[in-house]
């Protein structure tokens, strides 16, 4: 079977620190090819695959301030589609964009919707809801209007996630630096429980770390150390006492949970979107409304095993599972 991956190209795949869609696609490649699938990678050039890597941008234009984003997707795009009848399948990971092409050429495409992030895009997806192939990633991030063949559920390298089998003594917040994502929230579950808190994230909205994160940090409890890395990551997810999630969106999936999980790091999380998907509530932590919530369910985390964490993460959100789940979606497609 010959696979063409289609990864956006706003970070390189794999990221060096933030990108969660081109984390996906690029376990999903790697996946494919350890099966002996034939697959091709259409990513940055500086992207890194076991499989054939195809690019028109030499790097992604969040690292590159003279490219033209528009510019280096459509180019992007359109190398893939005058290329389609190579492949016997395009997973497409590039959101609403590439299916304006789909009924210009044979090949059929799956797209995986990583959320939508207005429903303004949403009558794209359904103008081709007849003529392509979508799925969720999580139960709770789907459209009505929509026809989806499954969810498949984000998986992860579980090599990459150390597992540590000791409670850490800080909290932690690990995610972009914006509102949705409640890292003001977290602060303050924090500053009432009187633990340490290590911020880490891509700060994406500047307004809002200089109003509600900056003014915190002369506090030494509360420290952010900008955007860590696969190392980092994997050091600082471990040592938690305990992931914070305290998001203000219908977050589609959060890696950050799964990842925390995978180190053996309990996760509380306002119960919003995906999160009772992710989370199995009273053994790998706890779903609250608010943040007096947070702080009743915060005396029981030490009720919780580590060990629990990382098992149900690598039974549910492993890389092995998620390629099973779309090899049988490509060959339901081709049959």
């Amino acid at each position: 079977m010959r696979v063409a991956v289609l990864s956006p190209v706003a970070w390189r795949s794999p990221p060096r620190k933030y990108g969660p869609w081109e984390q996906v696609a690029s376990n999903i490649t790697e996946g494919l090819v350890k099966r002996g699938l034939e697959v091709t990678l259409f990513a940055t050039g500086d992207s890194l695959t076991q499989g054939t890597l195809q690019f028109v941008c030499d790097r992604s234009y969040e690292e590159d301030p003279d490219s033209n984003p528009k510019v280096y997707e459509c180019l992007h795009i359109s190398h893939l589609m005058e290329m389609a009848g190579q492949f016997d399948i395009i997973h497409n990971h590039f959101d609403f964009l590439p299916l304006t092409y789909s009924r210009l050429i044979n090949t059929p495409m799956l797209t995986t919707i990583h959320g939508f992030s207005s429903p303004s895009i949403i009558p794209v997806y359904k103008k081709y809801n007849d003529t392509n192939y979508y799925v969720s990633i999580s139960n709770a991030d789907r459209s009505p209007q929509l026809k989806y063949m499954a969810t498949v559920y984000n998986g992860l390298k579980v090599e990459d996630f150390t597992f540590n089998p000791n409670t850490g003594d800080y909290l932690l917040f690990f995610g972009r630096i914006h509102h949705d994502k409640g890292v003001y929230e977290a602060i303050q579950i924090a500053k009432k429980t009187g633990m340490k808190l290590i911020i880490s994230g891509l700060i994406q909205d500047e307004e809002y770390f200089q109003e509600k994160v900056a003014p915190y940090l002369e506090d030494d409890r509360i420290q952010y150390i900008g955007n860590s890395g696969p190392k980092k990551r994997d050091e600082v997810l471990g040592g938690a006492y305990a992931l914070l999630h305290p998001i203000n969106f219908e977050e589609p999936f959060g890696l950050s949970v799964v990842e925390s999980m995978l180190c053996g790091t309990p996760v509380v999380a306002f119960n919003k979107g995906s999160m009772p998907e992710l989370i199995l509530e009273n053994k790998t932590g706890y779903l609250v409304k608010n943040v007096d919530q947070a702080m009743d369910r915060f005396k029981q985390l030490n009720d919780l095993k580590r060990k629990d964490c990382r098992e149900w993460a690598i039974s549910q959100f492993s890389q092995d599972k998620m390629v099973d789940d779309y090899i049988k979606l490509y060959h339901m497609i081709l049959n």
